[in-house]
Protein backbone atom coordinates (compact mmCIF):
# COMPACT_ATOMS: atom_id res chain seq x y z
CA UNK A 1 0.00 0.00 0.00
CA UNK A 2 1.44 3.72 -1.33
CA UNK A 3 1.81 6.01 1.50
CA UNK A 4 -0.96 8.40 0.21
CA UNK A 5 -3.49 5.50 0.47
CA UNK A 6 -1.80 4.92 4.09
CA UNK A 7 -2.58 9.22 5.52
CA UNK A 8 -5.77 8.81 3.71
CA UNK A 9 -6.68 5.94 6.19
CA UNK A 10 -5.52 7.51 9.15
CA UNK A 11 -7.90 10.91 8.37
CA UNK A 12 -10.59 8.59 7.87
CA UNK A 13 -10.24 6.99 11.55
CA UNK A 14 -9.81 10.13 13.19
CA UNK A 15 -12.82 11.63 11.72
CA UNK A 16 -14.71 8.56 12.89
CA UNK A 17 -13.26 9.01 16.23
CA UNK A 18 -14.20 13.06 16.59
CA UNK A 19 -17.62 12.42 15.26
CA UNK A 20 -18.24 9.64 17.84
CA UNK A 21 -16.94 11.35 20.51
CA UNK A 22 -18.76 14.24 19.82
CA UNK A 23 -22.11 12.44 19.62
CA UNK A 24 -21.64 10.82 22.77
CA UNK A 25 -20.87 14.13 24.48
CA UNK A 26 -24.13 15.96 23.21
CA UNK A 27 -26.63 12.83 24.11
CA UNK A 28 -24.58 12.75 27.54
CA UNK A 29 -25.95 15.96 28.17
CA UNK A 30 -29.68 15.57 27.04
CA UNK A 31 -30.14 18.01 24.35
CA UNK A 32 -32.99 17.15 21.98
CA UNK A 33 -31.33 19.88 19.78
CA UNK A 34 -28.07 18.20 19.83
CA UNK A 35 -29.57 14.62 19.26
CA UNK A 36 -31.31 16.07 16.20
CA UNK A 37 -27.93 17.85 14.94
CA UNK A 38 -26.22 14.94 15.54
CA UNK A 39 -28.66 12.95 13.30
CA UNK A 40 -28.48 15.07 10.57
CA UNK A 41 -24.91 14.93 11.20
CA UNK A 42 -24.31 11.69 10.99
CA UNK A 43 -26.07 11.24 7.58
CA UNK A 44 -23.64 14.12 6.39
CA UNK A 45 -20.54 12.04 7.63
CA UNK A 46 -21.87 8.84 6.40
CA UNK A 47 -22.47 9.95 3.00
CA UNK A 48 -18.84 11.63 3.46
CA UNK A 49 -17.62 8.43 4.82
CA UNK A 50 -19.05 6.09 1.62
CA UNK A 51 -17.09 9.23 -0.73
CA UNK A 52 -13.90 8.38 0.98
CA UNK A 53 -13.99 4.55 0.74
CA UNK A 54 -14.80 5.21 -2.72
CA UNK A 55 -11.85 7.16 -3.45
CA UNK A 56 -9.90 4.77 -1.61
CA UNK A 57 -10.48 2.07 -3.43
CA UNK A 58 -10.23 3.66 -6.47
CA UNK A 59 -6.59 4.83 -5.24
CA UNK A 60 -5.77 0.73 -4.15
CA UNK A 61 -7.13 -0.34 -7.65
CA UNK A 62 -5.54 1.94 -9.54
CA UNK A 63 -2.02 1.15 -7.83
CA UNK A 64 -2.73 -2.30 -8.16
CA UNK A 65 -3.09 -2.42 -11.61
CA UNK A 66 -0.09 -3.67 -14.19
CA UNK A 67 1.92 -0.66 -14.87
CA UNK A 68 2.99 -0.96 -18.44
CA UNK A 69 6.75 -1.94 -19.07
CA UNK A 70 8.63 -0.56 -22.02
CA UNK A 71 8.76 -2.59 -25.05
CA UNK A 72 12.72 -3.85 -25.96
CA UNK A 73 13.80 -2.25 -28.92
CA UNK A 74 14.17 -4.61 -31.53
CA UNK A 75 18.49 -4.92 -32.41
CA UNK A 76 19.34 -4.76 -35.64
CA UNK A 77 20.36 -8.55 -37.43
CA UNK A 78 23.68 -8.66 -39.13
CA UNK A 79 23.54 -8.68 -42.68
CA UNK A 80 23.97 -12.03 -44.47
CA UNK A 81 25.84 -13.01 -47.43
CA UNK A 82 25.15 -16.46 -48.66
CA UNK A 83 28.17 -18.63 -50.01
CA UNK A 84 29.22 -18.36 -53.57
CA UNK A 85 31.63 -21.72 -54.99
CA UNK A 86 33.96 -21.26 -57.15
CA UNK A 87 32.43 -23.59 -60.13
CA UNK A 88 35.59 -23.03 -62.18
CA UNK A 89 37.90 -24.22 -59.46
CA UNK A 90 37.86 -28.03 -60.03
CA UNK A 91 39.39 -27.70 -63.88
CA UNK A 92 42.68 -26.13 -61.91
CA UNK A 93 42.64 -28.58 -59.18
CA UNK A 94 41.83 -25.60 -56.79
CA UNK A 95 40.00 -27.75 -54.43
CA UNK A 96 39.65 -28.14 -50.64
CA UNK A 97 41.15 -31.07 -48.82
CA UNK A 98 38.53 -33.78 -49.65
CA UNK A 99 38.23 -31.97 -53.22
CA UNK A 100 35.41 -29.95 -52.66
CA UNK A 101 34.84 -26.50 -54.68
CA UNK A 102 36.19 -23.48 -52.34
CA UNK A 103 34.09 -21.16 -51.94
CA UNK A 104 33.26 -17.43 -51.12
CA UNK A 105 30.99 -14.81 -50.18
CA UNK A 106 30.27 -11.46 -51.82
CA UNK A 107 28.63 -8.16 -50.87
CA UNK A 108 28.73 -5.73 -54.23
CA UNK A 109 29.66 -2.20 -53.09
CA UNK A 110 27.87 0.86 -53.99
CA UNK A 111 28.11 4.68 -54.63
CA UNK A 112 31.38 6.10 -53.55
CA UNK A 113 32.61 2.22 -52.80
CA UNK A 114 31.32 0.68 -56.06
CA UNK A 115 34.99 0.50 -57.36
CA UNK A 116 36.87 -0.51 -53.98
CA UNK A 117 37.45 -4.05 -52.79
CA UNK A 118 38.20 -5.52 -49.41
CA UNK A 119 39.29 -9.24 -49.51
CA UNK A 120 39.35 -10.55 -46.26
CA UNK A 121 41.08 -14.16 -46.02
CA UNK A 122 39.23 -16.63 -43.41
CA UNK A 123 41.21 -18.24 -40.46
CA UNK A 124 41.53 -20.95 -38.65
CA UNK A 125 44.75 -22.91 -37.73
CA UNK A 126 47.07 -25.17 -39.56
CA UNK A 127 46.79 -29.20 -40.34
CA UNK A 128 50.67 -30.55 -39.90
CA UNK A 129 50.04 -34.22 -40.28
CA UNK A 130 47.98 -36.64 -42.14
CA UNK A 131 45.97 -37.46 -39.38
CA UNK A 132 45.02 -33.77 -38.59
CA UNK A 133 44.37 -32.97 -42.26
CA UNK A 134 41.95 -36.17 -42.78
CA UNK A 135 39.99 -35.12 -39.53
CA UNK A 136 39.91 -31.64 -40.87
CA UNK A 137 38.47 -32.71 -44.05
CA UNK A 138 35.30 -33.85 -42.54
CA UNK A 139 34.51 -29.73 -41.27
CA UNK A 140 33.97 -26.76 -42.62
CA UNK A 141 37.95 -25.71 -42.65
CA UNK A 142 38.68 -28.76 -44.91
CA UNK A 143 35.13 -28.91 -46.98
CA UNK A 144 32.91 -26.75 -48.60
CA UNK A 145 30.14 -29.53 -48.05
CA UNK A 146 30.10 -28.47 -44.30
CA UNK A 147 30.25 -24.71 -44.45
CA UNK A 148 27.91 -22.24 -43.92
CA UNK A 149 25.01 -21.46 -46.72
CA UNK A 150 25.42 -17.65 -44.96
CA UNK A 151 27.78 -15.59 -42.73
CA UNK A 152 26.98 -12.85 -40.90
CA UNK A 153 29.08 -9.67 -42.14
CA UNK A 154 30.23 -7.71 -39.12
CA UNK A 155 32.72 -5.31 -38.08
CA UNK A 156 35.01 -4.42 -40.96
CA UNK A 157 32.48 -6.48 -43.37
CA UNK A 158 29.98 -4.24 -41.80
CA UNK A 159 27.14 -2.97 -44.15
CA UNK A 160 26.23 -0.49 -41.66
CA UNK A 161 28.56 3.12 -41.74
CA UNK A 162 27.53 3.40 -37.58
CA UNK A 163 29.85 0.09 -37.51
CA UNK A 164 32.08 0.57 -40.79
CA UNK A 165 32.24 4.08 -41.87
CA UNK A 166 34.91 3.53 -44.31
CA UNK A 167 34.58 0.66 -45.98
CA UNK A 168 30.74 0.12 -45.46
CA UNK A 169 29.97 0.51 -49.09
CA UNK A 170 33.15 -1.40 -50.35
CA UNK A 171 32.75 -4.34 -52.63
CA UNK A 172 33.36 -7.03 -49.32
CA UNK A 173 34.42 -10.44 -49.83
CA UNK A 174 35.36 -13.42 -47.32
CA UNK A 175 37.29 -16.35 -49.03
CA UNK A 176 36.59 -19.62 -47.23
CA UNK A 177 39.68 -21.30 -45.40
CA UNK A 178 39.61 -24.93 -46.56
CA UNK A 179 43.33 -26.66 -47.42
CA UNK A 180 45.12 -26.15 -43.75
CA UNK A 181 48.39 -24.29 -45.10
CA UNK A 182 47.12 -20.45 -45.26
CA UNK A 183 46.47 -20.60 -48.78
CA UNK A 184 49.78 -22.05 -49.66
CA UNK A 185 50.42 -25.74 -50.13
CA UNK A 186 50.45 -27.08 -53.72
CA UNK A 187 50.08 -30.96 -53.81
CA UNK A 188 48.19 -33.65 -52.45
CA UNK A 189 48.00 -37.27 -51.14
CA UNK A 190 46.60 -40.09 -53.10
CA UNK A 191 46.65 -42.69 -50.29
CA UNK A 192 44.90 -40.42 -47.86
CA UNK A 193 42.74 -38.90 -50.76
CA UNK A 194 44.48 -35.56 -49.35
CA UNK A 195 44.74 -32.44 -51.85
CA UNK A 196 46.36 -29.72 -50.35
CA UNK A 197 46.13 -26.69 -52.68
CA UNK A 198 45.60 -23.70 -50.61
CA UNK A 199 47.77 -21.72 -53.94
CA UNK A 200 45.56 -22.76 -56.53
CA UNK A 201 42.49 -21.82 -54.29
CA UNK A 202 43.93 -18.18 -53.71
CA UNK A 203 44.50 -17.72 -57.33
CA UNK A 204 41.48 -19.20 -59.16
CA UNK A 205 39.28 -17.01 -56.23
CA UNK A 206 40.99 -13.99 -57.65
CA UNK A 207 40.66 -14.50 -61.32
CA UNK A 208 36.72 -14.72 -60.47
CA UNK A 209 36.68 -11.85 -58.44
CA UNK A 210 38.61 -10.03 -60.98
CA UNK A 211 35.91 -10.87 -63.67
CA UNK A 212 33.56 -9.28 -61.19
CA UNK A 213 34.54 -6.02 -61.66
CA UNK A 214 38.11 -6.09 -58.97
CA UNK A 215 40.17 -5.56 -62.12
CA UNK A 216 38.74 -1.71 -61.85
CA UNK A 217 38.85 -1.54 -58.56
CA UNK A 218 40.28 1.87 -57.32
CA UNK A 219 41.10 1.21 -53.92
CA UNK A 220 41.62 -2.43 -52.72
CA UNK A 221 42.68 -3.85 -49.00
CA UNK A 222 44.16 -7.90 -48.41
CA UNK A 223 43.19 -8.42 -45.04
CA UNK A 224 43.00 -11.98 -42.96
CA UNK A 225 42.57 -13.22 -39.46
CA UNK A 226 44.87 -15.28 -37.53
CA UNK A 227 45.87 -17.82 -40.45
CA UNK A 228 44.12 -15.76 -42.62
CA UNK A 229 45.87 -13.16 -41.10
CA UNK A 230 49.82 -14.59 -42.27
CA UNK A 231 48.08 -15.55 -45.57
CA UNK A 232 47.33 -11.97 -46.24
CA UNK A 233 51.44 -11.46 -45.53
CA UNK A 234 52.41 -14.10 -47.89
CA UNK A 235 49.88 -12.66 -50.19
CA UNK A 236 50.41 -9.26 -50.07
CA UNK A 237 52.71 -8.23 -52.88
CA UNK A 238 51.03 -10.31 -55.48
CA UNK A 239 47.78 -8.65 -54.45
CA UNK A 240 49.69 -5.56 -55.24
CA UNK A 241 50.91 -6.94 -58.32
CA UNK A 242 47.19 -7.69 -59.62
CA UNK A 243 46.61 -3.92 -60.06
CA UNK A 244 47.60 -0.91 -61.94
CA UNK A 245 50.34 1.56 -59.96
CA UNK A 246 47.21 4.03 -59.73
CA UNK A 247 44.96 1.63 -57.70
CA UNK A 248 46.14 2.57 -53.77
CA UNK A 249 46.84 -1.03 -52.55
CA UNK A 250 47.38 -1.94 -48.78
CA UNK A 251 47.53 -5.35 -46.80
CA UNK A 252 46.43 -5.87 -43.19
CA UNK A 253 47.44 -8.50 -40.44
CA UNK A 254 44.75 -8.78 -37.64
CA UNK A 255 46.35 -11.74 -34.76
CA UNK A 256 48.46 -13.17 -38.02
CA UNK A 257 52.17 -12.00 -36.51
CA UNK A 258 53.16 -15.34 -35.48
CA UNK A 259 56.63 -15.29 -33.72
CA UNK A 260 59.18 -17.97 -33.65
CA UNK A 261 60.34 -17.86 -29.94
CA UNK A 262 60.74 -20.42 -27.32
CA UNK A 263 57.21 -21.10 -25.59
CA UNK A 264 56.66 -21.27 -21.62
CA UNK A 265 57.49 -25.07 -21.63
CA UNK A 266 61.34 -24.19 -23.12
CA UNK A 267 60.19 -25.88 -26.50
CA UNK A 268 59.55 -24.31 -29.94
CA UNK A 269 56.04 -25.69 -30.53
CA UNK A 270 55.02 -23.20 -33.27
CA UNK A 271 57.88 -24.34 -35.55
CA UNK A 272 57.45 -28.04 -35.32
CA UNK A 273 53.76 -26.75 -35.91
CA UNK A 274 54.59 -25.12 -39.32
CA UNK A 275 57.61 -27.21 -39.72
CA UNK A 276 54.76 -30.29 -40.57
CA UNK A 277 52.59 -27.83 -42.24
CA UNK A 278 55.82 -26.24 -45.05
CA UNK A 279 56.84 -30.25 -45.47
CA UNK A 280 53.63 -32.23 -45.74
CA UNK A 281 51.95 -29.59 -47.93
CA UNK A 282 54.87 -28.53 -50.30
CA UNK A 283 54.64 -24.75 -49.28
CA UNK A 284 58.14 -23.70 -49.76
CA UNK A 285 57.87 -23.66 -53.34
CA UNK A 286 55.40 -20.84 -52.81
CA UNK A 287 57.36 -18.74 -50.23
CA UNK A 288 59.16 -15.34 -51.01
CA UNK A 289 62.37 -16.13 -53.09
CA UNK A 290 63.50 -13.29 -50.62
CA UNK A 291 63.62 -15.11 -47.79
CA UNK A 292 64.12 -18.78 -49.01
CA UNK A 293 67.46 -17.65 -50.53
CA UNK A 294 69.08 -16.93 -47.08
CA UNK A 295 66.74 -18.91 -44.84
CA UNK A 296 65.17 -22.42 -44.79
CA UNK A 297 61.36 -22.93 -45.06
CA UNK A 298 60.18 -23.08 -42.28
CA UNK A 299 61.58 -20.03 -41.16
CA UNK A 300 60.25 -18.13 -44.03
CA UNK A 301 56.60 -19.32 -42.96
CA UNK A 302 57.09 -17.14 -39.63
CA UNK A 303 56.31 -13.24 -40.39
CA UNK A 304 58.78 -11.53 -38.54
CA UNK A 305 61.00 -13.07 -41.31
CA UNK A 306 58.68 -11.84 -44.19
CA UNK A 307 57.48 -8.49 -42.82
CA UNK A 308 60.90 -6.25 -43.82
CA UNK A 309 60.53 -7.47 -47.14
CA UNK A 310 57.24 -6.78 -48.04
CA UNK A 311 56.71 -3.70 -50.47
CA UNK A 312 53.35 -3.11 -50.02
CA UNK A 313 52.05 -1.62 -46.96
CA UNK A 314 51.22 -3.41 -44.15
CA UNK A 315 49.45 -2.81 -41.01
CA UNK A 316 49.72 -5.21 -38.71
CA UNK A 317 46.75 -5.20 -36.34
CA UNK A 318 46.71 -7.17 -32.48
CA UNK A 319 45.00 -7.26 -29.57
CA UNK A 320 46.35 -4.07 -28.42
CA UNK A 321 44.35 -1.99 -30.68
CA UNK A 322 41.22 -3.31 -29.12
CA UNK A 323 41.98 -1.15 -25.83
CA UNK A 324 41.81 2.51 -27.81
CA UNK A 325 39.70 2.26 -30.85
CA UNK A 326 37.34 0.30 -32.51
CA UNK A 327 39.41 -2.05 -35.11
CA UNK A 328 37.55 -1.01 -37.79
CA UNK A 329 37.79 2.52 -37.21
CA UNK A 330 41.76 2.13 -36.81
CA UNK A 331 42.47 0.42 -39.96
CA UNK A 332 40.43 3.42 -41.85
CA UNK A 333 42.49 5.66 -39.69
CA UNK A 334 45.57 3.77 -41.22
CA UNK A 335 43.98 2.66 -44.60
CA UNK A 336 43.24 6.24 -45.53
CA UNK A 337 46.43 8.12 -43.63
CA UNK A 338 44.17 9.82 -41.33
CA UNK A 339 46.71 9.53 -38.18
CA UNK A 340 50.29 7.76 -37.34
CA UNK A 341 50.02 4.28 -36.42
CA UNK A 342 50.22 2.94 -33.27
CA UNK A 343 52.16 -0.11 -32.95
CA UNK A 344 53.35 -2.98 -30.19
CA UNK A 345 56.79 -1.86 -29.27
CA UNK A 346 59.18 -4.80 -29.70
CA UNK A 347 58.63 -8.71 -29.97
CA UNK A 348 58.21 -10.95 -27.35
CA UNK A 349 60.68 -11.93 -25.39
CA UNK A 350 62.27 -8.39 -26.25
CA UNK A 351 59.14 -6.94 -24.15
CA UNK A 352 57.35 -9.43 -21.96
CA UNK A 353 55.36 -6.72 -20.54
CA UNK A 354 52.09 -7.71 -23.36
CA UNK A 355 51.17 -3.73 -22.63
CA UNK A 356 53.83 -1.21 -23.15
CA UNK A 357 53.23 0.64 -26.49
CA UNK A 358 54.76 3.12 -28.58
CA UNK A 359 53.76 5.52 -30.89
CA UNK A 360 55.29 6.47 -34.17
Amino acid sequence: MGAGVVVMVMMMMIMVVIVAVAVLALGAAGNDYALSLSEAEQERVLSWLENQDQNQNDAVSTQQQPQPQPQPQPQPQPLLVPLTLISSAASTGAVCLDGTLPGYHLHPGHGSGANSWLIQLEGGGWCNTIRSCVYRKTTRRGSSKFMEKQLPFTGILSNKPEENPDFFNWNRVKLRYCDGASFSGDTQNEAAQLNFRGQRIWLAAIEELLSKGMKNAQQALLSGCSAGGLASILHCDEFQNLFPETTKVKCLSDAGFFLDATDVSGGHTLRNLFKGVVSLQDVQKNLPGTCTNHMDPTSCFFPQNLVANVKTPLFLLNAAYDAWQAIAVSVGDWYFDRVKVKAIDCAYPCDNTCHNLVFK
